[in-house]
């Protein structure tokens, strides 16, 4: 059965298969792979994840100008603003932007298989759904003052955080299409609007802050709407872009009907994506949160976000180098070039060892003066000091994990990534966290010390699988991805 349904896929319309073609194509194939040396894969990747890079630390920017902004007002205004963005982050953010992921695979393989008006059609399937998704995460972040109570926080900071995620809600729906058009745009190799739309974006934000908490007289409630007004405004410009810019003028064919078929397919993959990334970021989350349990929490946390903010901004490197992975791996494999996109996870992986090498270098060399970035107590400073070689090295294994996930996700191998995300973290990484932070006593570094354990385990379980694929099999597995759920051009209105 499957053999007659693999059959019945390749011969159809939308691709005429003969054996005359296939060793074309083979020619073709082996030809690309021979012209495209390391040098040419390398300024590739660097001309995406570059661009990439600044996209992702800008738009990070947003949610900490707001709390900065927010620190003017008070201690109390900070703590709700804070813990309103974690809240936001681990119920909403990590959620959406999984389930966007999904557009890596889908999109990223049919603009190598040049299969463009299909590129258009999968974005506003995901746009349809997470926006049907972000309804009940909306439910979620308005009772935000309620689940806090019930997680016994205390009732001042619950309730301020209550106001702020509210304000927040426009955001929600803002930034699942925002992701969208993100991914949409990077699997093409369209990354510069990007960054300048999420520069305007940026320096807008600064004003827009300004006028909502000073001036406006809504306080910690106009920087949360701030928010929300500068997502829509980075929406609203990237939609624009696509809609009028000649470079899109193949993948964006218009909307059409449908994008309302197929929506099984886009799920099978997205809530994979979803439980990956989600995994991941709840159990530094979660990290956190055991740091209060530690003797002298108000140090032990204090330094944990320190090491945690710290980790963020330098995990944008590698993220980067994920998003850029992601693509060459997806626009490769729909190209049916299965020696290229070898080369391009072999090139990654070395640049994610230099720039881990790089940057863990920085953070030994600055441990000493990094805390009074923070803070000017003298004990928070050497705890941050002693945290950094710490740091230094969960930076490298994650930059590693970071580009073998974007491996990942460029082959649709999202369910597997669930699986070992789920292992890693779950039943290594929280369970050692535990057991060196309490019962052997080490404290803080011994959380991150269990986080370190997970990211051992991920980056093992991951590499295994790379070197074990088999790259044809895979770039076939694309062309069936593609294709099955392509349509013809001509009736796509």
């Amino acid at each position: 059965m499957e053999r007659a349904e693999e059959k019945r896929c390749l011969n159809s319309p939308l691709i005429q298969v003969s054996e005359e073609n296939v060793n074309v194509l083979n020619r073709e194939t082996r030809d690309d792979n021979n012209e495209n040396s390391v040098g040419e894969e390398v300024k590739k990747q660097l001309w995406l994840a570059g661009p990439l890079i600044s996209v992702s630390l800008l738009q990070f920017l947003l949610q900490m100008i707001s709390v900065m902004f927010v620190g003017h007002l008070g201690e109390l205004a900070l703590s709700g603003a804070s813990m309103a963005t974690s809240f936001a982050t681990v119920t909403g953010f990590s959620l959406l932007m999984g389930m966007a992921s999904a557009l890596d695979t889908l999109c990223g393989q049919s603009y190598g298989a040049k299969q463009y008006h299909m590129m258009g059609i999968h974005m506003q399937r995901a746009m349809f759904i997470l926006l049907l998704v972000s309804i009940p995460l909306a439910f979620i972040w308005a009772n935000t003052k309620s689940l806090l109570i019930l997680a016994h926080q205390d009732h001042q900071i619950a309730e301020e955080a209550g106001l702020y995620a509210q304000f927040m809600i426009p955001c929600l729906f803002a930034y699942g299409l925002l992701q969208c058009l993100v991914r949409f745009l990077q699997t093409q190799n369209i990354v510069f609007p990007m960054v300048l739309s999420s520069g305007i974006t940026t320096l807008l934000h600064f004003l827009v802050c300004w006028f909502l908490v000073f001036k406006s007289g809504l306080g910690s409630r106009g920087a949360a709407l701030a928010n929300s007004i500068s997502y829509w405004i980075n929406v609203l410009l990237l939609a624009l872009y696509v809609k009028f810019s000649s470079s899109c003028h193949k993948s964006w064919t218009g909307f059409s009907m449908e994008a309302l078929h197929n929506i099984v397919n886009f799920i099978r993959l997205a809530i994979p994506s979803a439980v990956m990334v989600c995994l991941e970021m709840w159990s530094f989350e979660m990290m956190v949160l055991l740091s209060g349990l530690l003797p002298n929490p108000e140090l032990q946390t204090s330094v944990l976000s320190i090491s945690l903010n710290t980790a963020a901004t330098v995990w944008m490197i590698p993220f980067g180098l994920s998003g850029a992975v992601s693509t060459r791996v997806s626009n490769e494999l729909g190209a049916g070039h299965p020696v290229t996109a070898r080369l391009a996870v072999c090139v990654v992986v070395v640049m994610a060892i230099t720039e881990g090498l790089v940057v863990g270098s920085v953070l030994i060399l600055i441990r000493n003066i990094w805390g009074y970035a923070y803070s000017n107590e003298i004990q928070v400073v050497k705890h941050v000091a002693s945290m950094m070689p710490i740091l230094a090295l969960s930076n490298f294994l994650d930059g590693l994990q970071c580009v073998l996930s974007g491996t990942a996700r460029g082959c649709g191998w999202q369910k597997i990534g669930a699986f070992v995300n789920l292992g890693s973290y779950y039943l290594v990484g929280i369970p050692s966290a535990i057991v060196l932070g309490f019962v052997l006593h080490i404290g803080g570094k011994g959380l991150w010390l269990g986080i370190i354990c997970a990211l051992v385990v991920q980056v093992s379980s991951l590499f295994i699988i790379t070197i074990r694929t088999n790259w044809e099999q895979e770039a076939k597995k694309a062309t069936e991805r593609v294709y099955d759920s392509a349509i013809p051009e001509d009736i796509v209105s």
